[in-house]
């Protein structure tokens, strides 16, 4: 169905604000950007970044309005884990079937690169216009350099709200009545590090693994750049013996990498310098509902569901919000307030279960990963689902490789921990995990 041409806000230029705007403007309507921030293209970034991993969900969200192509030359497939165990040589685990891998692209440039592409379809963008409030029954934004200063006013027909986990738009909403909201932070904060190229501009790791250094408490990954860099996240308590706290000096910086990661011992250096230079950054899950307003107001990507990054889908996530939204509006044309509906009726569960599984990933990211009886487990499941694909799908799979909803995997992902923690406590299960008698174990239990 067509729409009627209407004049859009979106505040927000991350990738959901700016991909959102992109898929609007195709569907004829005026669409204005606002961030409080100066335009990503003009500075040097904050070092604050993990680097996406676009996986399934994402790459179709770029294919529906035929960018995936040009997004795919800024990024690199990684088909694998590169684990990174103390004492033990590097080993690797593949993530999927033969050809899936998830793609490794730096924030800073997809978010220059998304900008480009909305200005070039006609999107307009105000930076360092800082939105301070919104009047939700009339779409009216206000905007002003300070929130005590003078504020200027915009009308407009409708407001989405892509303004990130701690958005203003939300922050309106939240005043009303029966507004379920929640945040909860973790204890571990992180730091983005980085590992530059060799001299002629090679990666000094393998280029298509996502690097992992599990280290129970704390971790340390690396994603490769196009450039020959990689961007490194140290992920850590806050507070405790070993923490961000008790690093004091750059000899107390440099110990603590030789010590714990002596596969990056050339780079300690600059590890070590990165380290003082990087803002330590929180990590937050943010839960709330509803996420519209009327036919008015609708919350998009982080701002309507903040999560950790440990699955990365939070980008994933803030996409598929976009596609299903464009297939949404395709049946119900102009009325908006039945879109937004069941828009919010359709995503609420799904971002809920995607929050619960990145945060249950980070436990198994940072400690089980190097656990021989949870590697056992997933060869187990590997095996079985290689001889049964009709049968067994591995939950990382039904995240990372399909469109199947979040909750769907969640609920599966359960039922299938059931059936291996009952194999697992099978007398002599090291010696005969690749026998036909668990095999025909977990085919009675399926």
């Amino acid at each position: 169905m067509k729409q009627t041409p209407k004049n859009i806000a979106i505040v927000g230029s991350g990738l959901v604000g700016s991909l959102l705007a992109i898929y609007l403007r195709k569907l004829g309507h005026t669409i204005t950007v606002f961030d409080r921030r100066p335009d990503i293209r003009t500075i040097e970034f904050s070092g604050r970044s993990i680097n996406l991993a676009m996986s399934k969900r994402g790459w179709r969200t770029l294919a529906e309005i035929g960018i995936e192509d040009e997004i795919k030359k800024i990024a690199i497939p990684m088909d694998k884990r590169a684990m990174h165990v103390l004492g033990k040589p590097i080993y690797f685990q593949k993530y999927g079937k033969e050809g899936e891998a998830i793609w490794s692209i730096s924030r800073g440039v997809l978010n220059r690169k998304m900008i480009d592409l909305a200005e070039k379809s006609g999107v307009i963008f105000k930076f360092n216009e800082k939105v301070w409030d919104i009047n939700l029954p009339e779409a009216k934004l206000h905007t002003g350099e300070t929130e005590k200063g003078e504020w200027k006013e915009y009308t407009y027909d409708l407001v989405f709200g892509c303004d990130g986990a701690f958005s203003r738009i939300r922050h309106k909403m939240q005043r009303r009545s029966r507004f379920d909201y929640s945040q909860d932070f973790l204890d571990v904060g992180y730091k983005e590090l980085t590992i530059p190229a060799n001299a002629d501009g090679s990666h000094k790791l393998d280029a298509n693994s996502f690097h992992i250094w599990p280290r129970g408490r704390y971790m340390f990954i690396a994603m490769p750049n196009i450039d020959g860099s990689f961007t490194c996240t140290l992920f850590m308590p806050f507070e405790g013996d070993v923490s961000f706290e008790s690093i004091k000096t750059k000899d107390e910086a440099m110990n603590f990498f030789k010590t714990n990661f002596p596969s990056v011992e050339r780079e300690i250096e600059n590890l070590a310098k990165d380290f003082f230079k990087n803002p330590t950054s929180a990590m937050v899950t943010m839960k709330c509902f509803p996420w519209t307003y009327w036919d008015k107001v609708a919350l998009v990507g982080d701002s309507a569901h903040a999560i950790v990054p440990f699955y990365g889908q939070g980008m994933n996530a803030g996409f598929e919000d976009i596609y299903v939204l464009n297939e949404i509006i395709k049946e119900q044309g102009d009325n908006w307030e039945g879109i937004f509906q069941q828009y919010q009726k359709q995503r609420k569960p799904n971002a809920d279960a995607i929050a619960e599984l990145s945060y249950r990933n980070f436990v198994e990211m940072s400690s089980k990963t190097a656990d021989p009886k949870f590697l056992l487990q997933k060869k187990i499941e590997k095996r079985f689902a290689e001889k049964h694909p009709d049968k067994w799908t591995p939950l990382y799979s039904r995240v990372t490789f399909s469109f199947r909803p979040y909750a769907e995997a969640l609920t599966i992902g359960e039922a299938q921990e059931k059936i291996m923690s009952q194999i697992m406590e099978m007398p002599n299960i090291e010696e005969e995990w690749d026998s036909d008698k668990v095999e025909k174990a977990i085919l009675k239990m399926v």
